[in-house]
């Protein structure tokens, strides 16, 4: 058989004589797509060590509390139900990066915020009742921050309880005064509130009165405000600009952030902003402790995740009903029957009845 001859293209090249189509350089396409293979396995390598670093970096932040080797068996039952409770405190500690955030010279650190979340069953809807700092209460036994032993003590400061036990003390006292188990606790100090605000940029808040408020440097006008982390800062510890000037009206504040801020971040699309997510992330991560059980990026996603069907503008918030204290008047006392109902209703996971809302000392 004969073979057509051949000619010779620019630079030597062969080419097929007129009337046959070329032959596919198949070797050569193959060793081609080998390089590209290799440089999508490269990327996803670099990519997914970076992204472990990043992950790494973001969990170590995270300061754990063991609860359960702390409090020991003696706590309040487990719900029966799917649904779950967590301690929020908001830490006014003035040390490392919370210095020069305003407040004065503090020794130490105190909860000046303090909140029960409770999530009922199917994860709907949030309950949020929020603890008077200034309420007193029987501190029970528990270890001291130096590791000595904190005896019991009757008629302590609520937020007093923090700086001398820690957390771990904090949620055994909750629980000793509500019967209600806490499955978690979230600690966030005045370092990371601002910083977390301001990575989402800005809350909006809409006050009904001007607030003028020198002690905490709050001065709003009437009206709607975006607030910066500073001044959501100044918000959420403002008192003497709101009400008769006592920790009763702050707390009224607070709860209208946390509505707030978690309502901006539920409707800001984290996901399509990386960058935003991780900045968000890092900044909460440096200043937040949880229990052990919440304690990586792994269970906080899983726990946020679990709460996504839940509408914060639906959340109720609630302050623990208190009168004020026939011994000291700015010191107040759970009121009752009212308290017990309100926390009958948290550990039975039913909703919280009508007459449990109402507070003596708030008018109401």
């Amino acid at each position: 058989m004969t073979h057509a001859p051949t000619t010779t293209g620019p630079r030597g090249s062969r080419r097929a004589p007129s009337g046959r189509r070329a032959a596919r350089p198949t070797s050569r396409r193959r060793h081609v797509w080998r390089w590209v293979l290799l440089g999508l396995v490269v990327v996803v390598l670099a990519a997914g060590g970076t992204g472990y670093w990043l992950y790494r970096d973001l969990d170590g932040n995270i300061e754990g509390v063991d609860l359960d080797r702390a409090l020991g068996d003696d706590r309040p039952e487990k719900l029966p139900t799917s649904g779950q409770n967590l301690l929020v405190l908001g830490s006014d500690s003035r040390s490392g990066a919370n210095s020069g955030l305003g407040g004065g010279e503090v020794s130490g650190a105190r909860s000046d915020t303090a909140l029960v979340l409770h999530i009922p069953e199917g994860r709907r809807e949030a309950v949020a009742v929020s603890i008077p700092r200034d309420t007193l209460v029987t501190r029970p036994e528990c270890t001291g921050r130096d590791g000595s032993a904190l005896p019991s003590a009757q008629r302590v400061m609520f937020n007093s309880v923090y700086a001398q036990g820690g957390p771990a003390c904090v949620v055994k006292t909750v629980e000793e005064m509500s019967g209600v188990r806490m499955d978690h606790f979230v600690e966030i100090d005045f370092a990371g509130f601002k910083g977390l605000v301001d990575a989402i940029g800005g809350v909006p808040v809409t006050v009904e009165k001007d607030i003028h408020d020198s002690a905490s440097g709050l001065d709003l006008s009437a009206g709607t405000h975006r607030l910066d982390g500073t001044q959501a800062l100044q918000f959420v510890r403002t008192r003497h600009g709101v009400g008769d000037g006592s920790d009763l009206g702050r707390i009224g504040l607070q709860q209208q952030f946390l509505v707030a801020l978690l309502s901006e971040i539920k409707k800001q699309d984290l996901l399509g902003s990386p960058t935003k997510t991780y900045r968000i992330a890092d900044t909460l991560t440096e200043s937040l402790t949880t229990d052990s059980g919440l304690a990586s990026l792994t269970a906080l996603a899983e726990f946020g995740r679990s709460m996504n069907g839940v509408d914060p503008s639906t959340m109720e918030t609630i302050m623990l009903p208190v009168r004020y204290d026939t011994q000291d008047p700015n010191r107040v006392v759970a009121a009752q029957p009212q308290a017990d109902r309100l926390w009958k209703a948290v550990r039975e996971d039913e909703e919280i009845p009508e007459s449990a809302k109402k507070s003596p000392a708030a008018g109401g």
